[in-house]
């Protein structure tokens, strides 16, 4: 029998530190919410602005698949590894954590802001050589289909993390409706509207609002409005 969970926009956890505005649709930080901890193997997801020229200090990470996705602006990263790299809309970028990595990021531009979705993925191998890896979408593909952003795979769209994950986007115009069939057995969807309304099965949802389903073998969208959304399949059981 189908389940499910509706995380609407306003409900979020927010953090405001001046020069970063973070709404948290999970417990992170100073937000604690013993209902929202996770959904399956997604632990974080982060809805960030940060301001001109301001950004985060280096700090570590480990053990997670951590996934930026620029929405607004550019995202200046490095890393431990020697990575430099700037991040812009229609760019994902992926780190595997694993054994221990320190970054920064900062937002490029000193006199506009820098928007993304932080999202951290609980990995289904511990303790791997860290690695890095961004690359550029071609944001045409979104439009009125489901482009395929995140996999387990190599060889397949997108950036490949270490988890039985699938992320797609989608632009749809309003009346577009697609099928959803999940990649695999056991695996829950949660679904992020970026902007627009979208209804999945009989939900509707809104700008920001998140909505998470599982034991279903697929979902039914359909767009209300012009909309543009996220769908994060992931595994629902997992070792923490």
């Amino acid at each position: 029998m189908e389940k499910s969970v509706l995380h609407k926009a306003d409900t979020r956890g927010s953090a405001d530190h001046g020069w970063l505005k973070s709404l948290q649709t999970f417990s992170f930080g100073g937000y604690y919410n013993e209902d929202r901890i996770h959904f399956g193997a997604l632990r974080v997801l982060n809805d960030d602005t940060v301001d001109g020229g301001r950004g985060f200090g280096v700090h570590p990470h480990d053990n997670m698949e951590i996934i930026s996705i620029p929405l607004e602006g550019e995202l200046l990263h490095e890393d431990s590894m020697g990575n430099k790299a700037v991040i812009r809309r229609g760019e994902i970028q992926v780190m595997s954590a694993g054994t221990g990595i320190y970054h920064t990021e900062y937002n490029k531009n000193p006199s506009q802001p820098v928007k993304f979705l932080q999202i951290w993925v609980f990995p289904n191998q511990r303790d791997v050589t860290p690695r890095y890896d961004q690359i550029k979408l071609n944001t045409l593909d979104q439009r009125n289909i489901l482009q395929q952003v995140v996999s387990p795979n190599k060889e397949d769209e997108g950036v490949w993390i270490y988890q039985d994950a699938w992320f797609h986007m989608g632009k749809f115009d309003q009346g577009n409706k697609a099928v959803y069939k999940l990649k695999k057995e056991g695996n829950g969807i949660y679904f992020f509207v970026l902007k627009g309304d979208l209804k999945v099965n009989d939900q509707l949802l809104h700008t920001r609002d998140g909505y998470g389903i599982w034991d279903i073998e697929e979902a039914q969208l359909e767009a209300e409005s012009t909309t543009e959304f996220l769908i994060m399949e992931v595994l629902m059981e997992v070792q923490i």
